[in-house]
């Protein structure tokens, strides 16, 4: 259904390697448009993830009878898929036309075109299938909003890690000065051991050990949901068996034990924005690692973390009907296509990069990014391309978080490509949004902040006060 939004969604700045891109920035402001000179119709989107919190967005749809009604259960839908991984819940209420809730219903079911997000988001996540309700506008609860302070203790010998798809990372600090910094490359996804994690994971710690006196506390950055230091979704485990995963699901618990001493782990997203706020000191921040995958993570006006998924590699980006699918989700146009290095190789053929030389992932990265480097016409538009993806994802962000600043990290911004994307997002903004150019700042961190950054932050996650 979502392809039928893409008639509203043409970009005025053309991404250079994609003439089919349908950026759902475009389209939500033309559907906006049209459906307030149509006389709007109201509904409420409800999502309900437990203990009290509720989230609500409202929207504005065409009357029945109009010429463009049809698209109006095509809206709800992606909106209610951009908000499940970005708020996260297990009931979802719909507070509009009778149409656009039956096709969520049918959509998120078990057997229903996203029945990943049925499985991952409500059973993983909160233990139950994902339910689809009914209500009238009024009778959708208001959005109840919580923050919880997280980091910046930088007190005595600390270890910080962060675990991508493709390398791990490793800092020692001493009352938060870095004192040793580490990049290793790793095969998490292709390995069903959850022993090999945990060897790899010690691996990391014990050499950061080594430049530290002691150690008083560890903090993580990980791909993935976690619950209590528990990992319940993450690709980087995607190899590991049901059978196998309550190992890989305690494997920060393993380590609290191991070492005896505070352990906190947080989603890589959330510490990306803690990052930024932390070296800026701003809050409305998003942070967005463009690695092996898209993580994103948000801090509001008081500098806190809100507790929401932030899952931004599964929300809908672009509504082109042939829109790239997610290789795990199996949905289409989803961030995981467009701000990650997934999309350096999905582009490279089109730019006469031939990245056959390994088949490692962070070794694909390094040969386009040498092309670009070495000045190679068809690995910059790459990164344009990217840029151009940045730019319109951002405004689209913008629908559901109030944002100051973006800060990007991560290794497809390393070198000249961070310099290149940004340009390129601003230059949209500039051109399609300028409400949102003149309040939304972006920014690239220096070339060691993008590359070992979320280490170091990960390193303040934990209190001494937990001893």
């Amino acid at each position: 259904m979502a392809q039928s939004l893409a008639q509203l969604g043409y970009p005025r700045v053309k991404p250079p390697l994609d003439d089919g891109f349908a950026p759902a920035s475009v389209a939500n402001e033309n559907f906006r448009r049209m459906a307030n000179e149509a006389g709007p119709v109201p509904c409420a989107i409800g999502l309900e993830r437990g203990e009290g919190v509720f989230t609500r967005h409202d929207l504005d749809l065409f009357p029945e009878g109009h010429q463009a009604a049809p698209l109006n259960a095509a809206m709800v839908e992606r909106t209610v898929k951009f908000l499940l991984w970005q708020r996260g819940g297990h009931t979802v209420t719909i507070g509009g036309p009778h149409d656009a809730y039956e096709h969520v219903k049918q959509t998120y079911s078990a057997k229903g075109r996203l029945a990943f997000d049925v499985e991952t988001v409500g059973k993983r996540m909160y233990g139950k299938p994902i339910e689809v309700v009914r209500a009238s506008p009024e009778d959708v609860p208001l959005s109840t909003m919580s923050s919880l302070p997280i980091g910046r203790n930088l007190e005595g010998c600390r270890i910080g890690f962060d675990l991508g798809a493709s390398d791990r990372k490793v800092a020692a600090l001493i009352d938060g000065e870095p004192v040793f910094t580490e990049e290793t490359v790793w095969d998490p996804r292709g390995n069903s051991d959850p022993e090999y994690h945990y060897r790899e994971l010690k691996a990391g710690i014990d050499a950061a050990a080594r430049h530290l006196p002691k150690i008083d506390a560890i903090g993580g950055s990980t791909a993935g949901v976690l619950v209590e230091n528990k990992i319940m979704v993450s690709s980087l485990f995607r190899g590991v068996s049901e059978r196998d995963y309550p190992k890989a699901r305690d494997i920060f618990l393993r380590v609290a034990k191991e070492y005896g001493v505070p352990v906190e782990v947080a989603n890589d997203g959330d510490v990306t924005a803690l990052a930024g706020a932390m070296s800026l000191g701003v809050g409305r921040l998003l942070g967005i690692a463009m690695g092996s995958s898209e993580a994103a993570g948000y801090v509001d006006a008081q500098g806190n973390i809100t507790g929401w998924l932030n899952e931004l590699a599964f929300a809908p980006v672009d509504y082109a009907v042939d829109a790239p699918a997610d290789e795990w989700s199996g949905d289409v146009g989803c961030g995981v296509q467009y701000l990650t290095q997934q999309a350096v190789f999905r582009l490279a053929d089109r730019a006469g990069i031939d990245l056959h030389g390994s088949d490692v992932l962070a070794e694909k990265l390094k040969i386009a990014q040498h092309a670009l480097e070495s000045g190679h016409e068809g690995a910059r538009r790459v990164w344009e391309t990217i840029g151009v993806y940045c730019g319109y994802a951002l405004a689209h962000y913008a629908e559901f978080y109030d944002l100051e600043t973006v800060l990007v990290l991560g290794r497809v911004v390393s070198g000249e490509g961070g310099a290149i994307i940004l340009e390129q997002a601003d230059r949209v903004l500039e051109t399609e949004f300028p409400r949102l150019a003149s309040k939304i700042k972006t920014v690239l961190p220096d070339d060691k902040t993008r590359r070992v950054g979320q280490a170091v932050a990960a390193a303040s996650l934990p209190s001494l006060e937990d001893r």
